[in-house]
This record gives C-alpha cells, structure tokens and sequence, in this order.
C-alpha cells in the first residue's frame, strides 16, 4: 500500500500546477481507490507484488533449472561434419515432482489404470508410508510384502520413492504394543527400525522422511511414557501440546533418529519434516533454531522438508512463502515441498491474501502460483501433493482428479506447466561448420534423433546434467 501513496503523491505533484486544489484531491481519492479494488479477491498491490515475485521465479527457472549442451559430430578421420539434422526431445526430469500412489493399490483393475495413466503422465515421485504403527500393527510383523509390491510398481513405471516416516511421536508413530515396553528397550526397537529399513532397503529407497513434525509434537521420550494413547486423546492434542518444551528435550531423539539411518545408509537422502513453517513465522525460526543445533552436533540431516497443507483453508501470502525459503535456505541444505493439498471444497479462503472461496478455479490458480514459485527457488529439490483423486483423498476437494479420476483444472494447469513449460521439445537443428549443435534445455534425459547426410538417421540417449560438462561427441 505504501507504494501506491508514494507513486500517486509523485504523479500528483508533477500535474499540481495546472489543477486546483481540489481538483488534485478528488483526483488522488479516486486513482487511489480503484488501485485497491479487488479484483477476483485481490488488491491491485498484491497483484503487482504477485506479478513481480513470479517473474522473479520465471527468470530464476531460466537460469537455474536448464543448462547448456552441445554436440559435434565427427567423420572416422575427426573432420567435422556440417549439416547433420538433430532432433531432440526430453524425456524425464531430474527435478522431482510427486504425489501419493498408494490408493491405486485399494482400487479396482479398471479404476488402477485410469489412476495409473493419469499419475505417471505427471509425476516422476512418490511418497510411500511406513508409520510404524500401520507398517507394524503387530510386533514382529511389519508389512514388507505391501511396501515391496508399491517398490515393484515404482521400479516398473520410473517413479522415484521416498519413505515417509521412521520417526514421529503421533500415535501412527507410536504403535500400542511399544508402550508397554520401558524407555530403553522401546528405544532399542525404534533404532532396530530404523536401521531395518533404511539397511533392508537402501537399495530401492534412498530418500527418507527420518523425524516428522518435530517442533509441533512431543519429544520422543515424553511420547513413550504417555499412558493417553486412545485416538480421542491425540484428537484433543495430547501429542502436539508442546508448550514448555524446549530445544533441548527435542535435540536428542532427533540426532540419534539421523545418526542411526546414516549409519544404515551413508548415502542417504535424510530430511527433516516440518508444518507450519510458512503460516507461522515463530514455528518457523523455532525449526530454524532447532536446525542450526543439530548441524553443531554434526546431525546428518541432508534436506529440509516443508509441508504445505497447513492450515489447509489459507492462500498463503507469496511474500511470506518466499520468506520461508529464505530462511531455510541459509542452512543450506536443499528444499523439499513435502505435504501440499489446495482444496477445492468451496468453503471459505482464509488468511488474508486472497478473499473468496476454495473452488476447482482458486484451486488451480493457487496450485499454478504455488508450484511456479517453488520450481523457481534455486534450492528447491521437490514439490509433492498430497493426494491424487478426490476418491479416498483426506482433505475434501484435495485431488487433482475428480472421484472418478477426470481431470480436475489443477491436474491441466499443472500438466501444462510441468510438461509443457519445464520440459525442452521439439528441437530441430543443423550442425554448423564446426559440426557442432548448442541448445539449451532442462536437467533430465533426452532422446536424440540424428539424421545423417546420407539420409538414414540413428536415435541415442544422452542425459544433460547440472554442474557437468553437457558436451558430446559423437563420430558418424
């Protein structure tokens, strides 16, 4: 708001001499009061911060998301060949985008494969969970057989997995039959689990999800001496009461969660998993700090996860958004959207930044500005959704697709972007009289198609790598 007075002071001041003074004044009132009309539940200054902030990510997308390549093509004797025609195209992506995938092993044949068509036309990452209590219900026997047969599925389809989580004081983290056991032995068996699957796995699994929620609930400690583990009580927040609870009562458990996967896989992908980190600026530096801390103690976190759902009816503020990554950023580690549901529900949208309601439109127009912001921010590694169809999702209104795997705008908005904008196709060119190609495309693998002088053509695959020298010789 402050900019808009400034300017319209400035422009007042400049036409002052040949207007009355009311005139001046009727004049100010009324460009000042169409500047902040809303329109479609904006101001026009949150229009031109918006607009300024997204050509910021375009441009940073430009710089950091593609780099160049070049070909030269050679005869046996190392003579340049001049004319050749190559065609090239992306075929994957090295940037991770994700969604859930576990409801297509709940559905139908001919409802998995509408559900499979749609998710591998757009994501390339997967969360699967392992919350102990779920993936262990029973002592002894944890499930495996059904995180195996999600891994096949990922392997057949090209789908990165991430496993999602090994630690977390919620009841889904605490199984019943570990509250019976005293402190040390129950601590002995979460490291067994860690251990188990971050080993056991480590060859179909390299991404993990070690602590979630670790600001917002108890420390792991408190959690196994709770004697209140019915589902009202953690509805009631018996598990994310933390007030009082300090740094340090929360460092320990974390450490040693990271230390022990670490051990289990010293080439490990370990992020840190946190909400509210954008709406609320002091659960935000609190993580920060609780970060920082744990880096002192040489805690081999490697990301940052954001989750991106909370609270699940607010617009977030783009400026605060870029707030947040700012903040993360300075730890240095990469950046992970881990949990991101925009609605579609119709009810109300709240937080301040936009006005109106959560219909299939706001869904898709702040699922579109949301993704192009955090494709832009250089230290960002991933973006999930949490949920594809609005069939089993568990925010109403929360799916990409309808209940009966349609496209919803999001799912179009998205794929246009994702597989349009952010991917490099249909490049056709000559080699020069050097017999060299340059172009400029995406991190991600490509199919090239190259056409001899003589007519006959050959296809190769060639991956454009950031921070590699994306130069390739070929002799034809």
């Amino acid at each position: 708001m402050k900019t808009i007075l400034q300017d319209l002071k400035q422009f007042i001041s400049e036409i002052q001499p040949s207007v009355s003074r009311f005139q001046s004044t009727l004049l100010f009132v009324s460009i000042f009061l169409c500047s902040i009309i809303k329109i479609n539940g904006q101001t026009a200054e949150k229009t031109s911060i918006e607009k300024e902030l997204l050509a910021k990510a375009r441009q940073n997308i430009e710089e950091y998301r593609k780099g160049d390549a070049s070909l030269v093509f050679t005869d046996e004797h190392g003579k340049p060949i001049k004319n050749i025609r190559v065609e090239i195209n992306q075929i994957t992506q090295d940037f991770l985008f994700g969604n859930l995938c576990e409801e297509i092993f709940r559905l139908t044949p001919e409802d998995a494969t509408k559900f499979e068509e749609k998710f591998i036309s757009l994501f390339n990452f997967t969360e699967l969970t392992v919350k102990w209590e779920p993936y262990e219900p029973k002592q002894g026997m944890p499930q495996w057989q059904k995180l195996q047969q999600k891994l096949d599925w990922c392997k057949r389809n090209n789908i990165t997995p991430k496993g999602h989580t090994l630690g977390w004081t919620h009841l889904a983290g605490t199984p019943r039959w570990l509250m019976k056991y005293p402190f040390e032995l129950a601590n002995d068996l979460y490291k067994a689990r860690i251990q188990n699957l971050v080993g056991g796995f480590k060859d179909q699994i390299k991404i993990w999800d070690v602590v979630n929620e670790p600001v917002n609930t108890i420390p792991w400690k408190m959690a196994l001496a709770d004697t209140l583990t019915t589902e009202g009580k953690i509805d009631d927040g018996t598990r994310y009461n933390v007030e009082g609870i300090t740094l340090e009562q929360t460092i320990p458990w974390i450490e040693e969660s990271y230390k022990w996967a670490a051990e289990a896989d010293k080439n490990g992908d370990f992020i840190l998993n946190e909400f509210f980190l954008i709406a609320k600026p002091d659960i935000r530096e609190k993580f920060y700090q609780l970060v920082k801390e744990l880096q002192k103690k040489n805690t081999p976190i490697n990301g940052i996860g954001i989750q991106a759902h909370e609270p699940r009816d607010m617009w977030f503020s783009p400026v605060e958004l870029i707030k947040t990554y700012d903040r993360m950023n300075e730890l240095g580690l990469p950046l992970h959207i881990t949990e991101f549901t925009p609605q579609s529900s119709g009810i109300p949208i709240t937080g301040g930044w936009r006005e109106g309601f959560w219909t299939e439109e706001a869904q898709a127009d702040f699922a579109e500005q949301f993704y192009i912001l955090s494709f832009g921010y250089p230290s960002m590694g991933s973006i999930h959704w949490w949920g594809l169809s609005d069939r089993m999702i568990w925010l109403k209104g929360g799916g990409l697709l309808d209940k009966d795997f349609n496209p919803k705008p999001v799912y179009t908005r998205l794929h246009k972007l994702i597989k349009d904008e952010w991917m490099t196709k249909n490049l056709v060119l000559k080699a020069d009289k050097n017999g060299q190609i340059s172009f400029r495309g995406f991190y991600g693998s490509y199919q090239i198609k190259i056409t001899k002088p003589d007519g006959s053509s050959i296809i190769i695959d060639r991956h454009l790598t950031e921070n590699m020298d994306n130069q390739w010789f070929l002799k034809i």
